[in-house]
């Protein structure tokens, strides 16, 4: 059965979705996106992600395609015609169409995408298990903040990991941790500590991460926000990560040191309880 995506306006089979030749999405990354839980049918945090969506184009100078209204009913349109149960719902919008400059024509008519994945998003071997990731020097623009279409350094440094037999990578800039390649990164020190980085141009505001902030408030766990080093991960009692794909993922190794006793920690699965029952899933 054809997958049905969302294109200018328009549901359409997959083959049949057409983008511009001077689509400046194409042409030079001029573009954002998100990508939104499903789980049993019903988005998750989504209006995080729709309030991301739109600071993002706004930092751009981008506007709003639809109202967010509207964009629901677009993704809700997504998930109801591919049937989807569990996996994600993913949004693009390019500044529009003009021959390639590098200066952009007033009022251009953004463009917006969309499309499902199917996808399995819990119990996975490596919710259950944790990964190792690498760590790697930061190779993206100073902007990180924007959630933009230019994923070339994430590409990169992700395909790297993989080569070196590692599931995913966390960057490093200036001797701190900023994020991973697709995900925020987390500590949990020896006294309890949730450690993360604070919302800065260095590093996109996480979802997941806003989200789980705000559970760990109403059940009184500790979270500070602030930089950590890479020796300061490694000698962590744990650590994990979070995206909309993944949700609440142990590391359990991080470049060549083992965190703790190399499982999955008490704190993370509790965390990953305590998501998983904020979200409507069942114990």
């Amino acid at each position: 059965m054809s997958r049905i995506v969302y294109v200018h306006g328009q549901f359409v089979r997959e083959e049949e979705a057409l983008i511009g030749l001077f689509d400046r999405g194409f042409l030079f990354g001029d573009a954002v996106y998100e990508v939104t839980a499903v789980i049993a049918g019903r988005m998750i945090d989504n209006d995080l992600h729709l309030a991301r969506l739109e600071r993002s184009l706004g930092e751009l100078d981008i506007r709003l395609p639809l109202s967010r209204a509207d964009i629901e009913a677009v993704q809700a349109g997504l998930i109801g015609r591919n049937a989807l149960s569990d996996g994600v719902v993913y949004l693009q919008v390019s500044r529009g169409e003009a021959d390639r400059d590098f200066f952009y024509p007033e009022a251009m008519e953004p463009k917006l995408i969309g499309f499902t994945q199917a996808k399995t998003l819990i119990g996975t071997k490596a919710q259950a298990e944790g990964i190792a990731v690498d760590l790697q020097p930061d190779p993206r623009w100073h902007r990180r903040d924007i959630k933009t279409t230019m994923l070339l350094g994430q590409v990169m440094a992700k395909q790297a990991a993989r080569g070196r037999g590692f599931s995913d990578v966390w960057l490093v800039e200036d001797g701190v941790v900023t994020e991973g390649a697709s995900s925020t990164a987390h500590i949990i020190t020896h006294d309890g500590r949730i450690l993360t980085r604070a919302a800065s141009e260095a590093t996109l505001p996480g979802c997941t991460q806003r989200a789980l902030a705000r559970l760990c408030e109403r059940h009184g766990l500790r979270i500070e926000e602030r930089a950590f080093t890479p020796k300061e991960a490694q000698e962590a009692a744990e650590a994990f990560q979070t995206s909309a794909s993944s949700l609440v993922t142990p590391v359990v190794r991080i470049g060549d040191q083992v965190v703790g006793d190399g499982r999955p920690g008490p704190m993370t699965r509790k965390l990953q309880a305590l998501y998983l029952e904020a979200a409507g899933v069942p114990a």
